[in-house]
């Protein structure tokens, strides 16, 4: 991303300039439910084989699925993350999207998405407040993985 577009961006004034609340009440609601994408990039990948103890060809092949063109984590049937097992079975290794939800710009374009994220989330609004720069760090780092993973491939 252009650091002079994210400087002007960090500049202006938000809903959120005081902060706001995040503390993940491991509920799984996130890793639960409708089918969704959990992009991995290769190195995400590789990180998540090894901490499976799985080759990482064989780990592609079982455990990765590729939808035009985004490399996400499969889930089961139900649409549950392969790797959640009465809490995240990955977390040391879990990819940029898990670790930087819910500070996404989706959510984080108004209040009233703040508040659609709050619904689907039992701990937005509660516990620790983090700062402005600590919501643009961490959205900055869920979009420059989404932009930067947007057309990797996987190996199978």
């Amino acid at each position: 991303m252009d650091d002079e577009l994210i400087e002007a961006l960090k500049d202006r004034s938000y809903f959120f300039d005081a902060g706001l609340g995040f503390e993940c009440q491991r509920c799984g609601g996130c890793c639960n439910g409708e089918p969704g994408l959990v992009r991995v990039s290769e190195e995400e990948a590789r990180a998540i084989a090894a901490f499976v103890e799985l080759e990482y060809e064989d780990f592609a092949q079982f455990c990765l699925r590729e939808v035009e063109g985004i490399v996400s984590l499969r889930e089961d049937e139900s649409g549950r993350c392969l790797y959640y097992e009465n809490g995240c079975a990955i977390y040391p290794v879990r990819p940029v999207q898990c670790r930087t939800f819910p500070f996404w710009a989706e959510y984080l374009r108004s209040p009233q998405a703040w508040d659609a994220a709050s619904r689907r989330c039992p701990g937005v609004n509660r516990g620790r407040i983090y700062s402005k720069a600590e919501i643009f760090e961490r959205m900055e780092a869920s979009l420059a993985h989404y932009l930067a993973d947007r057309n990797t491939k996987a190996k199978s």
